[in-house]
C-alpha cells in the first residue's frame, strides 16, 4: 500500500487542482506519480516543467534511456525501472542493452562511458574531475550533453525517490 495517497482533481489544492485539470482535459487521465506529487503543488510544478524541459535534450532516446536505467538500477526504484525498460524496448533496446544498462554500462564504449559519468554524478558528484569531462570531450560528447546529464541525473532521482518515498510501486500502478 502506498504511504502517500494520489489525489483526485477535486482533492488536491490550488494550484495542483488546476494542473491536474488540464492534463485529465487533454489525457484523460494522470499517472499515480502525478497525482501523488499534487500534495505540493510547488513539486508536481517543477517535475513538469523539468520532465518537459529534459525532452529537448540532444541526447538519443535509446541512449537516455539506457541512462535512466543506470541511474534507477542505483536509486532502486521498481516502478522507474519497470517503466524505463518498457520505455526502452519501445525505443528498441534489445535485453541485452537493457541488462547492461542496469549495470551501468553499454557493449559502445562511448556509451558506456557517457552512461557510467551519469551514474558518479548520481552516487559520487563531488568525485568527478576536469579530466572527466575532458574525457567526454574527447570521445565526441558535446558540452550541452555533458550538461544534460546533470539534468537527466536530476530528473531521475526526482522520479525515483519520489516513488519511494510514496511507496508508488509497479503492482499498485
Amino acid at each position: 500500500m502506498p504511504n502517500l495517497s494520489a489525489l483526485a482533481p477535486h482533492e488536491a489544492p490550488g494550484k495542483s487542482r488546476d494542473i491536474l485539470e488540464d492534463i485529465v482535459g487533454r489525457h484523460g487521465s494522470v499517472g499515480d506519480m502525478v497525482a501523488t506529487m499534487a500534495h505540493s503543488p510547488a513539486l508536481l510544478q517543477g517535475y513538469l516543467d523539468l520532465s518537459r524541459a529534459m525532452r529537448r535534450v540532444k541526447i538519443p532516446r535509446q541512449l537516455s534511456e539506457k541512462i535512466s536505467l543506470a541511474l534507477q538500477g542505483r536509486i532502486g526504484c521498481g516502478l522507474c525501472l519497470a517503466a524505463h525498460t518498457e520505455a526502452g524496448r519501445a525505443a528498441g533496446l534489445t535485453d541485452t542493452d537493457i541488462d547492461l544498462a542496469r549495470q551501468g554500462t553499454a557493449t559502445d564504449a562511448r556509451e558506456a562511458a557517457l552512461v557510467a559519468f551519469a551514474v558518479r554524478t548520481l552516487t559520487e558528484p563531488a568525485s568527478l574531475t576536469d579530466a572527466d569531462v575532458t574525457a567526454l570531450r574527447a570521445q565526441g560528447w558535446s558540452e550541452r550533453v555533458i550538461a544534460e546529464i546533470v539534468g537527466l541525473v536530476t530528473l531521475n532521482l526526482l522520479t525515483g525517490a519520489f516513488n519511494l518515498v510514496a511507496g508508488l510501486k509497479p503492482e499498485d500502478c
